[in-house]
């Protein structure tokens, strides 16, 4: 339960920043829970990378009462620029795209500003 108490005042610092730095989590974990600066950027820095190594192997990660983090291939197309009207191809590309877990669209529509 301390855990998740936790969690909603992290989710209510990313909601109060526009941008998030990973120093900004890095110092709340810190001041949270007492660890050394150190330790707190260590283990930022290595959730980012069991992120990106997660997508890379399996295309897939999920983080319980989160969300979904998708690897996703996107094929060429015929894209426009829309001030010359001149078309153009877009190259295939791989994206990443997010979904949040029901838990987080409820704290997201439950919270006041």
């Amino acid at each position: 339960m301390i855990l998740i108490n936790k969690l909603d005042k992290i989710l209510k610092l990313i909601i109060y920043m526009n941008n998030i730095t990973k120093d900004n989590i890095a110092d709340y974990i810190h001041n949270e829970f007492g660890l050394s600066k150190k330790d707190c950027n260590e283990i930022v820095i290595n959730l980012i990378e069991h992120i990106i190594v997660g997508l890379q192997k399996d295309k897939i990660v999920k983080i319980h009462n989160f969300g979904t983090f998708k690897l996703k291939h996107k094929n060429s197309r015929i894209g426009r620029n829309p001030k010359n009207n001149v078309e153009f191809t877009i190259s295939p590309r791989n994206v990443i795209s997010f979904s949040a877990s029901k838990k987080l669209m409820v704290f997201i529509n439950d919270f006041k500003n």
